[in-house]
């Protein structure tokens, strides 16, 4: 019988599905135990009254997995505050709306029993189904009035009675600077990083606020020239001192002002028509040129070659060198010339004016001066065109950019006279720059934020915007290094941005690929 016994508890031990002797897995104990306990349980433990507050007693709860071995949990007490001094915050039950609640739960079970039984019910009439669903629309605002549920999208299902408790005044939020609404003092432009507010201010009492007029600009020997009234003062922008270069006559005043492109030679065009030649090392006058019969409002210095803008429409080319200065007189616009620059290689003159035309001129075979006729004629701005620039790395590229009626930016193929790419900038644009460390872009605005916004180039976004003057920003210069823009604005300030610092590690690397390999003789020699 042994040997029976044997084979019999050796094919029990094969059998996977069958039963099994020995005790019960403990899987097994505990879906009894849930089973059994699910049969005895009552809806007492969810009976706790609605007006008892929840930071009250808790009812005490049964397990039921050790209910089937006799033992049971002890009720537990939630505390009325947070051991430890957390955040953690409990709705208040006694201010909590259940009957609110239970309504918006049920009441989607509701609409769908009754949109089966509509469906069920085929064989009513039209004039059933509008009496049917009149009398559920009552049943429902009935139900709605009683419960006192009013408007339930904005009534709240859990109330906190209490404000959270406040922070320690030891305690620094981490997350402050992400949800502050300040102005933020820099802005992260990719991988570089761009101050946004101005490195220094100065006052410019008597700024003439004039749209048409160019009365600041930056000479490679680091002096600001600026026209304040009736008088150009000279700021070393190195040494901080301030010089006063000249003063007119009363009702006279200076249009525009332009520096020589090497030298302390300042071109200053004044109201009645004329251009001076100052050489500002001595601070004495050089010589007058005549050649308009209104004010000067534009000069671009080209080599011993300055051309001048004027009230009266015309440009005109003045060789300093000369006894007769006059070379060439351009008539290309109907209105005030405002705006006038050279191309970076000097072979293009760029003329804006207030009758929306943007001229381009080539120059003289001859080398001196220009063509007497446009190259081309681009009018697709609205409004004056003030705010030219040439492209530094592209010089057949020319920006332009309209007034109040135009607000756009434009950009030039001078090559083929076509027109690349136009941006609205939502706001006046008077003053555009290129940046030399960077393919960017700065452009100063007037209304409504009279700020200074620097594009990402050619793709045109924005990075950042420069805020701080009051009123429109009328003029913008770079420093001979190409780091920092002085911006004058009409509320009669002078502000400094350092918004083109080099990259240093870019300097570095400059620096390294710049210095001579050795020589291969010297490296054989030890």
């Amino acid at each position: 019988m042994s040997q029976f016994n044997f084979v019999s508890d050796l094919q029990n031990a094969l059998i996977m599905d069958g039963e099994t002797r020995g005790p019960a897995p403990r899987w097994k104990k505990k879906l009894e135990a849930s089973l059994n306990g699910s049969a005895n349980t009552t809806r007492s433990v969810l009976s706790v009254s609605y007006n008892t507050s929840f930071s009250g007693v808790q009812a005490p709860t049964k397990t039921p997995g050790k209910s089937s071995e006799g033992k049971t949990k002890k009720s537990t007490i939630t505390p009325t505050k947070t051991p430890g001094g957390g955040d953690r915050f409990i709705p208040n039950r006694a201010a909590t709306n259940f009957e609110l609640a239970h309504f918006l739960v049920t009441k989607d079970s509701g609409d769908k029993s009754d949109e089966e039984n509509e469906k069920a019910t085929t064989s009513n009439s039209n004039e059933s189904n509008v009496q049917a669903s009149a009398h559920k629309g009552e049943r429902q605002k009935l139900i709605s009035d009683v419960a006192q549920v009013g408007d339930s999208k904005t009534g709240r299902i859990l109330c906190y009675q209490n404000k959270a408790p406040a922070a320690p005044e030891s305690h620094n939020n981490p997350l402050k600077v992400v949800y502050s609404i300040k102005t933020p003092i820099s802005t992260k432009s990719g991988s570089r990083y761009i101050p946004t507010t101005s490195e220094r201010i100065l006052d410019a009492p008597d700024f003439i606020n004039d749209y048409y007029l160019n009365l600041m600009d930056w000479s490679g020997d680091n002096i600001v020239a600026v026209a304040l009234g009736s008088c150009v003062y000279l700021w070393n922008a190195q040494t901080g001192n301030i010089e006063q270069l000249t003063e007119f006559e009363e009702g006279d005043y200076a249009g525009s002002l332009s520096w020589i492109q090497e030298g302390q030679i300042l071109a200053i065009g004044n109201s009645t028509g004329a251009v001076e030649l100052w050489d500002c090392s001595k601070v004495k006058r050089l010589r007058v040129m005549d050649g308009h019969s209104a004010r000067v409002g534009s000069l671009a210095w080209n080599s011993f070659l300055v051309s001048s803008g004027s009230r009266d429409g015309t440009i005109v080319h003045h060789d300093v060198r000369a006894r007769e200065h006059k070379l060439s007189a351009l008539a290309g616009h109907s209105q005030e010339v405002c705006g006038l620059k050279w191309s970076t290689d000097f072979k293009y003159l760029a003329s804006g004016g207030n009758d929306n035309l943007v001229n381009v001129w080539s120059a003289a075979s001859s080398g001196v001066g220009t063509a007497s006729d446009p190259l081309h004629k681009f009018n697709d701005h609205q409004a004056a065109v003030r705010a030219l620039a040439w492209c530094p790395w592209q010089p057949s590229t020319l920006a332009s950019g309209g007034g109040t009626a135009d607000r756009c930016i434009k950009f030039w193929n001078v090559s083929n006279g076509t027109l690349m790419k136009s941006v609205d900038s939502k706001s006046q644009v008077c003053s555009l720059l290129f940046s030399r460390h960077y393919k960017e872009l700065i452009s100063a605005h007037g209304f409504a934020n009279n700020q200074l916004t620097i594009w990402k180039y050619p793709t045109m976004v924005k990075q950042a915007d420069l805020t701080g003057h009051t009123s429109r920003v009328l003029q913008m210069a770079m420093s001979p290094d190409g780091s920092t823009v002085i911006s004058a604005g009409a509320d009669e300030t002078l502000r400094l941005w350092n918004c083109f610092a080099p990259d240093p590690l870019a300097a570095k690397k400059a620096v390294s690929n710049s210095k001579a390999k050795q020589s291969v003789f010297r490296q054989s020699i030890r």
